[in-house]
């Protein structure tokens, strides 16, 4: 999996997987629907994160990826990444093996490309859960609410 760097272009955003709209923005606020750790090559980190599964850096890497699919549906909806005010709220989802708790750990991986690309305007509120299941046994899922400057 090639690591992003600051100054790559970010990912086309991925089309929905079921019967939803990526993003819905209501009043100054941008609701992000569920984005998972697509791999530039196409396809997704797949598995549980744990013993037998994927390692932290492994779930941290995922993580980065599916915060880059949020920036990339964010610019694609508000034509751009100047009008975030900031990120309000993440919540994030693990799909975890019994007893993996680093939850947060994981969720880390999308909070700091966040902030890497936004700055402090990357830094919000963040929940960090474990799941015996995902969405095609996708590793990661992560949603987002954002805040948004007017035109």
């Amino acid at each position: 999996m090639a690591a992003w760097q600051l100054g790559d272009p970010l990912p086309a955003p991925r089309p929905p997987q079921g019967n939803y709209v990526p993003a819905v923005h209501v009043g100054d606020l941008l609701f992000l629907s569920g984005a998972g750790p697509a791999l530039p090559e196409g396809g997704w980190v797949l598995g549980k994160i744990g013993p037998g599964g994927l390692d932290l850096t492994a779930a941290q890497a995922a993580a980065r990826l599916t915060g880059l699919q949020l920036l990339a549906t964010m610019r694609a909806e508000l034509g751009g990444l100047d009008r975030v005010e900031r990120v309000v709220k993440l919540f994030g989802m693990v799909n975890c093996a019994p007893g993996f708790t680093a939850t947060p750990q994981v969720i880390d991986g999308c909070s700091d490309v966040l902030v890497e690309v936004l700055g402090d305007r990357g830094r919000g509120a963040r929940s960090a859960v474990g799941l015996a299941e995902l969405p095609i046994g996708i590793a990661v899922e992560i949603e987002a609410v954002v805040q948004v400057k007017a035109r």
